[in-house]
Parts: structure tokens; sequence; C-alpha cells
């Protein structure tokens, strides 16, 4: 019960992100209510970076001692990352639906995410495509790896360099989220780590389930 003290934060800090989102005053601006959405879209994109930097490193790790638990981990850990990714992208279309007049708009920030996903989603492919398990697990670790780095060109670098986003965030200075007014702080700050630990729990339960599939299948 200890050890699960993260899990019952999660709940309670995504509840609250979830009922102070909705009661918050937020700032009168073009986008008006809309502006909640900070809470749940940017919160799954956090919990996203979250599991692609955790899959990243347990492939690094798997590379090292060629542990089957790490690379478990690894896989686990991109899985909830697509899901949190495709969650933020689904978000992220009913907010550019009212703010831009579209669900998708030529802009190099959204372009740059959409590429990064299937970047991530042929990384699946690839591992379901390799029979023997060290084979596919030495294979995936290398590419989730690369596949991590190019991430970061298509979603971070490249959108920065290209300067015509019209995308939040590519300001200069940027949009941060000290920037934000207090109020919304308080609600901004609390859903992101709630959001990061949901990712930990859902990653830690997949985890379990498909160690469990392997004894079954021994």
């Amino acid at each position: 019960m200890k050890r699960d003290w993260w899990k019952y934060l999660s709940g309670i800090l995504l509840l609250y992100a979830i009922i102070g989102g909705f009661i918050v005053d937020v700032p009168e601006s073009m986008i008006m209510e809309t502006m909640r959405n900070l809470f749940y879209h940017v919160g799954m994109w956090f919990g996203m970076f979250a599991m692609l930097i955790t899959g990243f490193i347990y492939s690094l790790r798997y590379l090292r001692k060629f542990n089957e638990t790490e690379d478990i981990v690894a896989v686990e850990a991109v899985n909830v990352g697509l899901m949190f990714g495709f969650l933020g992208i689904f978000t992220g279309m009913i907010w550019a639906n009212f703010t831009w007049g579209s669900p998708w708009v030529k802009d190099p920030k959204l372009n740059g995410a959409a590429v990064g996903l299937f970047i991530y989603t042929a990384y699946m492919i690839l591992r379901g495509s390799i029979d023997d398990v060290q084979k596919r697990a030495k294979v995936a670790a290398v590419y989730n790896i690369f596949a991590f780095f190019l991430w970061i060109v298509f979603v971070l670098i490249l959108p920065k360099l290209a300067g015509d986003s019209i995308h939040p965030g590519n300001d200069s200075p940027p949009v941060l989220p000290m920037h934000l007014y207090p109020a919304m702080r308080l609600i901004f700050y609390p859903a992101m780590i709630g959001w990061i630990l949901l990712g930990f729990w859902i990653m830690q339960i997949r985890v379990r389930i498909r160690k469990i599939q392997m004894l079954i299948e021994q």
C-alpha cells in the first residue's frame, strides 16, 4: 500500500485538474473558454514525453545487459506514449477547430508531431514483423534509440527552425507555464504531474500483463 502512494496521488491530481480546469477563471482571449483544454491536451503530451524518454532509457539499458525485462519496459513505455500522443493529437484537433476554424492546418509543429507519431508507429510494426525474441528486442532497441532522436528533431528542432508556426509555444520569447495567470498555474502544474504519473501507472500495469502472458506461453 505504501509503495502505491504515487498512484493515489495521480488520481487525486487528475481529479483536481478535471474539476479545477472547468471552474477556474480564464483570461478573455480569441480562443475563449477553449483555453481550458490546456490542462488536458498539454498534459497528455507531457505524459507522452515522459513515456518516450523512459522507452529510450530502457532501450539503452537493454543493449547494455540484454535483460528481457528492460525490453518489456521499453516497448510498453512506447505503447503508452503512443496512446497519449494520439489522444493529444485528437484533443489538439478539437482545440484547433475552435481556434483556427479547421481541425488540421498546414503548420510545421502539427506536421512534425504527426511524423513523430508515425515513426513510433513504425517501431511497433517492426517489432511485430520479427519472430525471434532476442533479435526482435535488439533491433527494436536500436530503432527506438534512433526514433527518439528523430522525434526530437521533428517535434522540437525543425518547427523552431521553420519559424512560421502558429502553434502556441513557438514564440520568441516562448510562452512558458510561468507566464500563465496565477490561478491557471495552480491547475496546470498539478495536472502535468498527474498525467505523467498516470502514464507510469498504465505502463506498470501493461508490463505486468506482458510478463504474465510470457509465463503462460512458456
